[in-house]
């Protein structure tokens, strides 16, 4: 075997549960061989630069061997090596998404808490909607 499919590869190296997904994320752009964006039905061969974004996290591959059958985990990751740059960039990513913020903290508006909508009922009961009333005919 000389070449594969892509979407085939990305499927047998274990990067998609199934093809479908792999075809599915190469028509968004989200792979490319040798920096062009691919096809679901480029051929790839051994030596072949694979870039392809899952997420916040891009992976850079190098081909090392071709398979059209799904087989277990220690064979699949025997058939790429991924560069050190992308290790790399993967371990930074990884360590800023540990360190960031949780993103529910910024979140201001939305649905009331029980403390807050207490807050609010109090403070239509003191008069609140007479304060800001928005009429035109008011003296």
């Amino acid at each position: 075997m000389d070449k594969i499919r892509i979407d085939k590869w990305l499927w047998a190296a274990r990067f998609y549960k199934t093809r479908s997904l792999a075809t599915d994320d190469i028509g968004k752009g989200r792979v490319e061989v040798n920096d062009q964006t691919a096809k679901a039905s480029r051929e790839v061969k051994v030596g072949d630069t694979v870039k392809l974004r899952q997420g916040d996290v891009t992976r850079t591959i190098n081909i090392l061997a071709l398979s059209d059958q799904r087989g277990p985990a220690p064979v699949a990751q025997q058939l790429y090596e991924e560069t050190s740059e992308s290790l790399a960039l993967r371990e930074k990513v990884t360590i800023q998404r540990r360190l960031a913020r949780e993103p529910a903290l910024s979140i201001e508006q939305g649905r009331p808490t029980k403390r807050n909508r207490r807050e609010l009922e109090k403070a239509k009961q003191t008069g609140w909607n007479d304060r800001w009333s928005a009429s035109l005919d008011t003296p």
